[in-house]
Order: C-alpha cells, then sequence, then structure tokens
C-alpha cells in the first residue's frame, strides 16, 4: 500500500486531473502534475506542476524520481511516456491498456473478445479498404477515426458508398472504423474501479443524453431493468480483467429499441458521467481513483441520492452565467474547472441536482439549464 504522505503524479492537467489532485490532497497525499498548459486547472493545485511536453524525457525522469505512484486524466498521453515512467515508480492503468484505449480496432475487438456484444464494424487502413467495408456494413452506418476522436468529433453518419468516401476524405484519410447504425433507446455508463488485488467496486449507472456530440446530462440511477444493468457490470468487469485493469474506468454501453445492450467505448480513466459522484455517492470516482491506485481497499460506491449531473459548456457564458438562478436552489452543487478561457464546446464545469427521486432531480436539472439559457437558441 501506498499511504497518506507519499507523493502521486497524473500526466494531464485538465479537470479531471485537478479533482484527483484535490481528492488526493484531502486524503494527506502531495501531487506532481505534468502538463504543457502553464495555465492547467490541475497545475493550480498541485504541488509541482511540471510545465514540459508528455513526451519530455527529463520531466519523465524527474516526475518518476518525485513520484511513488503516477496516473493519467486522459487517454491519449502517449503510452511510451507510460513505459518510461514504469521504469522509475509504478504506474497504473498500465501502457499496454491505455494503448488498446486509444485505438477504436483495438479496443473493439478486445471488448468483442473479452465478451462484449459490439455493433458489427469494418477496418479501414485506406481508400482501397473503402468498398470492402461498405459491402460487408452497408447503410446507416458512422465512420469513426481510429484514434483521437472524441465529444463527436473525428465521426460522420454515411448512408452511401458515395458518402464514405467524402466523410474519409474529410476526416483526413486516416485509419478508420465503419460501424453499423444501431437503432438506439438509450445510452449508459458504468464507472467501475479495480485495485491490483482484483477488487472491483460498480458506482451505480448513468443513463445519459447528448446534445452536438457531448455529454448534456446524466441521470442516476439509470432508468434501464436491473438485468440489463447486471449485464452491462459483468460485461464492463470482464473487460477490465482481461486488461488486467488498475484504477477508474468508464465503459459506455447502447441499450437497444429491442431490448439489447451493446458496448460502445471505454475510458481508462474517470468519466464526465461520474461526475455526479463527487455529491451522491459515498466515495467519489476520484477517491477510487487515488485508492486504486495506492493499492487501497476501494470505497464504498453506494448511491446517498437520486441525481442528475448537469454539464456547462463555455457557450452559457455570455460573459458571466447566472449563479445567482442556479444556486438559489438548495438541491445543486456546483463544480467549476478554473478555466480562464470560455469556448463553445469547452467543458468549464457541471453542477449536481439532488432530490428525493430521479424524477424530482431531472425536473430541477431540467428547470435550471432553461434558466441558464442552455439548449435556447
Amino acid at each position: 500500500m501506498i499511504l497518506p504522505g507519499a507523493t502521486l503524479g497524473v500526466l494531464g492537467g485538465g479537470q479531471l486531473g485537478r479533482m484527483f489532485t484535490l481528492a488526493a490532497k484531502i486524503m494527506g497525499y502531495q501531487v506532481v502534475v505534468l502538463d504543457p498548459d502553464p495555465h492547467s486547472p490541475a497545475g493550480q493545485l498541485a504541488d509541482i506542476h511540471l510545465k514540459a511536453d508528455y513526451r519530455d524525457a527529463v520531466a519523465l525522469i524527474r516526475m518518476g524520481g518525485l513520484c511513488d505512484a503516477v496516473t493519467t486524466e486522459f487517454e491519449n498521453v502517449p503510452a511510451q511516456s507510460l513505459e518510461t515512467l514504469a521504469k522509475h515508480c509504478l504506474v497504473a492503468p498500465s501502457a499496454a491498456a491505455l494503448a488498446v484505449a486509444q485505438d477504436r480496432l483495438q479496443e473493439k475487438t478486445h471488448a468483442r473478445d473479452s465478451g462484449c456484444v459490439t455493433a458489427p464494424f469494418a477496418n479501414i487502413e485506406s481508400a482501397a479498404d473503402l468498398a470492402a467495408a461498405w459491402r460487408q456494413i452497408g447503410a446507416p452506418a458512422l465512420l469513426k477515426t481510429r484514434r483521437l476522436g472524441y465529444d463527436g468529433k473525428g465521426q460522420a453518419r454515411v448512408d452511401s458508398e458515395v458518402d464514405l468516401t467524402a466523410a474519409f476524405k474529410e476526416l483526413g484519410e486516416v485509419p478508420c472504423l465503419l460501424e453499423g447504425f444501431l437503432p438506439l433507446e438509450s445510452e449508459v455508463s458504468v464507472v467501475l474501479a479495480r485495485n491490483a488485488m482484483d477488487e472491483i467496486a460498480f458506482f451505480p449507472l448513468a443513463e445519459n443524453r447528448h446534445r452536438d456530440g457531448i455529454l448534456d446530462i446524466s441521470i442516476v440511477p439509470a432508468r434501464i431493468p436491473e438485468e440489463l444493468a447486471e449485464t452491462a457490470r459483468d460485461m464492463a468487469a470482464h473487460l477490465a480483467r482481461e486488461l488486467d485493469y488498475v484504477g477508474v474506468m468508464a465503459v459506455e454501453f447502447f441499450v437497444l429499441k429491442d431490448g439489447r445492450i451493446v458496448f460502445n467505448e471505454m475510458a481508462p480513466r474517470p468519466h464526465n458521467s461520474g461526475h455526479y459522484t463527487l455529491d451522491a455517492t459515498a466515495c467519489d470516482q476520484f477517491q477510487q481513483q487515488v485508492r486504486a491506485l495506492c493499492g487501497l481497499p476501494l470505497g464504498d460506491p453506494r448511491l446517498l441520492s437520486p441525481v442528475v449531473m448537469v454539464n456547462l459548456l463555455g457557450a452559457v457564458w455570455r460573459p458571466q452565467p447566472r449563479w445567482d438562478a442556479l444556486l438559489r436552489h438548495p438541491g445543486v452543487q456546483l463544480h467549476l474547472y478554473g478555466k480562464a478561457e470560455a469556448r463553445p464546446g469547452r467543458k468549464m464545469g457541471h453542477y449536481n441536482c439532488l432530490a428525493p427521486s430521479v424524477e424530482e432531480a431531472l425536473a430541477l436539472a431540467l428547470e435550471t439549464r432553461a434558466e441558464l439559457g442552455i439548449g435556447v437558441d
């Protein structure tokens, strides 16, 4: 076990790193953040902020010497950087697990091989693969870049082979995945933690709604049958074990109109849809991340109150949101990320709406969204 008083590191200085840093410091750890942005949200709170590129060998060696253990706050940190750090300190999740999540082909293949149900998919390395992929998948379909896509970026719906050719060019003719488009009823996510002793703890499933490809709200508990929730937990746990994953991870699933549940994607880190845990569960996802990294017994993930999380994006700043309208509601808990510049689509914060029932929490979320002008043109 790595106990309080030790030093933990996090690669990445965004809001997830900021909330990890807060959790670690509350628990008595020192924190080192590696992020090139001198004004990064996590770097503002860290004991040491190494302002360097994630591939900077000198910075990585220094971080490895300072820290007892290191984790990451986003999946696009170079896997080689984790391999370098692992020569000097404990690293979790592993570079191998991160590499799977960085490539949609590896991710989908690994999920399928681990027993998850997936949408049909075909790999596209170059324009020469387009015709065969179209024959295999057909319309309607989604074309997605294999790497770096998130929040709806790096993907396009295609309804014909002509659409596919045009979309492939628009995405830069980089390696892609063509996925069959499924008739969705809803989307849910499982946020879990696993430590090196193979202990797994599940947070309650979140039911997620998106707007323009970005998570808008998460409703907890998800309004799906318990047998579907159990299937989702089982698939997520099997995936984590097959990866020998240590840390917090999120696995997103589609609930289809015919009642089936299908793997969508995984995130090897705490997740936007798990932010409700900061106010509504006994142990939140960032405390759990610290515990898993340090080899501690996992915390209690039980839900203390129904809750709906609402994302706050940069478009709400016109130039300043009406915090008075939001905070007049006693069931609202506001979390801002310390970002200086608000831009459309940029995640600036979130708030959690707690109430005696999920229906009341959702009503509060929708009322407050309207008061802030979210979703109003």
